[in-house]
């Protein structure tokens, strides 16, 4: 069974899934899915799963995205 190697804010994640939603990628990363969405990022190119995050994404090795907050933004 293959393994595929990805990072989610650069942390190291793993599974043998061919296809994740975003919000299972959320979840496994352990990071709620109810206050964040998921981004993938293809070197200048990325990809938002903020309006369809039960979306199955087909997995490659070496897939990288990034959580963004849905939460109030803090003002300084």
């Amino acid at each position: 069974m293959p393994q595929f190697n990805y990072t989610v804010d650069t942390e190291p994640q793993t599974t043998s899934s061919h296809e994740l939603t975003a919000t299972q990628i959320l979840s496994n990363a352990g990071i709620d899915p109810a206050t964040h969405y998921l981004v993938q990022i293809e070197g200048d190119h990325q990809d938002s799963y903020q309006s369809d995050p039960n979306k199955l994404i087909h997995m490659h090795d070496k897939m990288e995205f990034i959580s963004i907050s849905t939460g109030p933004t803090p003002v300084s």
